[in-house]
């Protein structure tokens, strides 16, 4: 067991010992968010055969280059071709009139947009040159075949999905969502909906961590709220481990009486990877790992608990939905506002970006204390104050984690 380490150190534990989800076949309209689990590669051409970007006509481009507005060039129409129609073959004099995306015909090399003509049933009359390729989407030009369009550990996105309909799949193979089972402790929780009683507070954090772990492609079990008995919450990290991918627990993680996660963690029959992580807020911690599952055991403050989610243990969360990319993109941002308080240890503000003229400004959200969980309202990105800093003035430049 490591204490009070540093949180990149942590970060990096939590993701070793993280494991991959399983996989198994999605129909492609529920594939919308999740981690293709192989790489894809290109089964065909996207186009699968030269086709009108308008609707037009089809013609050899030769026969149009001495067409002028005084001396105009006019061919015959020898048919029309559908989308769905195959194509028709044509000479020197002659045309095809098409629809967007119907197949240029054979000898044809170009296409004209009816617009920029003047036609009847059984001609076209042009007045300007066409050169040969105008107009015509080549086999090929968006897919070619055996191209690698995503490798596994991709998200699935409108892009993707798409590419994989265009390749004629009905499904494909994705990574299982994680199963991770949420436990809420403490004596002063009441459930939302319930009757407070005097001292209670409603449990918010419940629904904080939730949606961050949907959001990242979790299937989250809420296993329920129990008080601060060390036999209770034993036996329910048991059955979260026992039925989920990982179990997430918060509150009971710092020195007091009643905090008794840890302890709880060990008679569960998990090892304890780290007690405490140097950083604000989210000091309080404890990490752990039964069986190749991880338990988080999170701050009983709700701000601090999303802290050290997204600090801590995002990385390892991607990494048990699949995704390649787990770590968060960082950056250089601006200060927008003073922060006035010095930084004995790593500390994290919350905000939101403003980027323009070509800066990353960090605005900081007003909460930024261990039980504001109001900060997290539209946060989309940390940026680090380091240990031993003074106060930031507006301007300081400081590395940002995007969420």
């Amino acid at each position: 067991m490591i204490k009070n380490t540093s949180w990149k150190e942590a970060r990096e534990i939590l993701l070793n010992s993280a494991v991959p989800a399983d996989t198994e076949s999605a129909d492609l309209e529920h594939c919308t968010g999740r981690v293709i689990a192989f790489d894809l590669k290109a089964r065909e051409d996207v186009p699968a055969f030269d086709r009108s970007a308008y609707d037009g006509y089809a013609f050899i481009a030769s026969d149009t280059q001495k067409a002028t507005p005084e001396t105009p060039v006019t061919l015959s129409v020898i048919g029309t071709v559908y989308a769905e129609d195959r194509a028709l073959k044509i000479t020197h004099g002659q045309a095809v009139h098409l629809m967007t995306g119907a197949r240029i015909p054979e000898g044809a090399d170009c296409v004209i947009n009816f617009e920029r003509t003047t036609f009847t049933e059984d001609t076209v009359t042009l007045f300007h040159p066409v050169r040969q390729g105008d107009n015509v989407v080549r086999r090929g030009e968006d897919v070619v075949a055996g191209t690698e369009l995503a490798i596994a550990g991709t998200v699935i996105d409108a892009g993707v999905l798409g590419v994989l309909a265009g390749q004629g799949y009905t499904e494909a193979e994705v990574f299982r969502k994680p199963a991770v089972g949420l436990i809420s402790t403490g004596s002063e929780l009441a459930e939302p909906g319930e009757e407070r009683k005097d001292g209670q507070i409603y449990n918010s954090s419940r629904f904080a961590v939730t949606a961050f772990l949907q959001k990242e492609g979790c299937d989250v079990h809420y296993l329920g709220s129990i008080k601060d008995d060390l036999q209770e919450i034993t036996s329910m990290l048991r059955e979260g481990l026992d039925s989920c991918d990982a179990v997430i627990i918060t509150g009971g993680v710092s020195v007091g009486d009643h905090d008794f996660t840890p302890q709880a963690m060990e008679q569960a029959g998990a090892e304890i990877l780290i007690r405490g992580v140097r950083m604000k807020p989210g000091m309080a911690c404890a990490y752990g790992i039964r069986d190749r599952k991880l338990i988080l055991g999170l701050s009983g403050n709700p701000a601090s608990a999303m802290t050290q989610l997204c600090v801590c243990a995002l990385p390892a969360i991607r990494k048990m939905c699949g995704k390649k990319d787990v770590l968060p993109r960082t950056f250089s941002a601006v200060l927008a506002q003073e922060f006035h308080k010095k930084s004995g240890t790593d500390r994290f503000l919350r905000g939101y970006l403003d980027i323009r003229d070509g800066r990353v400004r960090f605005i900081r959200s007003d909460g930024q204390g261990n039980v504001m969980l109001s900060g997290m309202i539209g946060c989309e990105a940390f940026v680090l104050v380091p240990a031993g800093s003074g106060p930031q003035n507006v301007g300081s430049v400081l590395e940002g984690i995007q969420l």
